[in-house]
């Protein structure tokens, strides 16, 4: 699989990012495609099934489990990478704290607020996010990324 891609600049860009090696970043490329036919990187992880489902009425909004409504393999290379990269997290932050990426800080905040394996669906989501933008932008993968609007 690696001299596979060995050519492939995506692929190297995708495997760059925490919690996503080469193959869950091949399965992407082969299941997404084209990325451009995604307006944002919310629309690519709903694609995937990694959004929760809504169950609202009038007054209010419940959200529930994700929906599960992409594709099962790459969902699943998803999660797994996520709880990879979250405990990685947990890992640093307990050796090297003063080393901890702010994407790896969220992650640690967000796994003791809702709890480690909602948190690492949460990271997964967020991670497909992420190589939406890394592919689409063509930029290399930074866990400090600040995103500045358009003037």
């Amino acid at each position: 699989l690696a001299r596979w891609h060995a050519d492939d600049e995506i692929i190297r860009k995708l495997d760059e990012v925490s919690g996503i090696g080469l193959l869950t970043a091949s399965a992407l490329k082969t299941a997404v495609g084209k990325p451009e036919r995604f307006a944002s990187g919310r629309h690519l992880s709903a694609w995937l099934g990694m959004t929760p489902n809504e169950y609202s009425s009038g007054e209010r909004r419940r959200l529930g489990r994700i929906s599960c409504k992409g594709n099962l393999y790459v969902r699943t290379l998803l999660i797994h990478g996520a709880r990879a990269a979250l405990l990685a997290a947990k890992r640093c932050k307990a050796r090297t704290p003063e080393r901890l990426t702010q994407l790896q800080s969220w992650a640690l905040d967000t796994a003791e607020r809702i709890g480690h394996n909602k948190a690492a669906v949460a990271l997964a989501n967020k991670l497909v996010r992420i190589c939406w933008a890394v592919w689409c932008h063509e930029r290399r993968f930074s866990g400090n990324w600040h995103s500045t609007k358009p003037a």
